[in-house]
């Protein structure tokens, strides 16, 4: 972002200051060999968790209100969150009267409210649980996997000028494995390597929701990307912001080392902090 941009998306967000919802309650089974010991969102991409790296771009754009949806092994969100003053800080500890002495602090502005939602609770029902903590306002919602390098303010400019319920971030990835074209009949008419013209544009999260959109959500068995989103299209309440820059998400190894490697590298896109 240049210096114009960044002053211009920080002052449309703060005449539009709203919650963060951040989905962190899934098992992450597809990256099992980390998630059995810590929730996925809790996997650290240097030496702090995804979590933490989503969190730092909002902030960057004046986001500083977080409300996260917790559930498979919530406590270690809770914890980690419980000692993030103290983590962040220089201090001194006078043993022989049990005191402590802050000396300097290099923690975040951050209000973090951490919601058990349930072990097993869908995605939509996530949502529909923390609808009392989001009250009658906008909010930003994403998933706690991915990290992207989508303008947020214009995102927001975007969401407010169409005045439907749900905006969503359309991100074009590409086609991971060769590709069979297969006729009618089933006979294979070629077998090729995969090329650009083989993306797709999916859901990447980075979305902005009106509370009407919790009318569309009903108990915990309700997977947003199901059933809500369907009638959300069919009733024309939902919109595509696309994005064609940096996006990446976090469901195996090979994921997670290539952002550890793009971290490393002192180049990750998403640092722009």
């Amino acid at each position: 972002m240049s210096s114009q941009d960044t002053a211009d998306n920080n002052k449309l967000i703060k005449d539009f200051i709203m919650k963060v919802v951040i989905l962190a309650g899934g098992l992450g089974t597809r990256i099992s060999e980390e998630s059995h010991l810590r929730p996925k969102p809790m996997i650290e991409i240097g030496e702090q968790p995804i979590l933490w790296h989503i969190m730092k771009y909002y902030s960057a754009y004046g986001f500083d209100e977080f409300i996260i949806c917790a559930g498979y092994k919530q406590y270690v969100i809770k914890e980690y969150f419980a000692d993030f003053f103290l983590h962040n800080s220089d201090v001194t500890f006078d043993l022989s009267n049990n005191s402590m002495e802050v000396l300097s602090n290099n923690s975040e502005k951050w209000k973090v409210t951490i919601v058990d939602t349930g072990l097993h609770t869908m995605t939509g029902g996530r949502i529909k649980r923390i609808e009392k903590y989001v009250g009658n306002e906008t909010f930003m919602l994403t998933y706690g996997d991915g990290l992207c390098t989508v303008d947020l303010g214009k995102l927001l400019e975007f969401h407010r000028s169409h005045g439907r319920l749900a905006t969503v971030t359309a991100v074009n990835i590409a086609q991971l494995k060769g590709v069979m074209e297969v006729e009618a009949d089933g006979r294979i008419s070629a077998f090729r390597e995969k090329n650009d013209r083989d993306a797709a544009i999916i859901n990447g999260g980075f979305m902005v929701f009106e509370p009407g959109v919790f009318r569309y959500l009903e108990d915990d068995g309700t997977v947003l990307e199901k059933e809500p989103f369907s009638r959300l299209c069919e009733d024309g309440q939902m919109m595509s912001y696309y994005h064609d820059g940096f996006w990446q998400c976090m469901d195996t190894q090979r994921e997670k080392r290539k952002l550890e490697e793009l971290w490393a590298s002192g180049n990750a896109p998403w640092k722009i902090w």
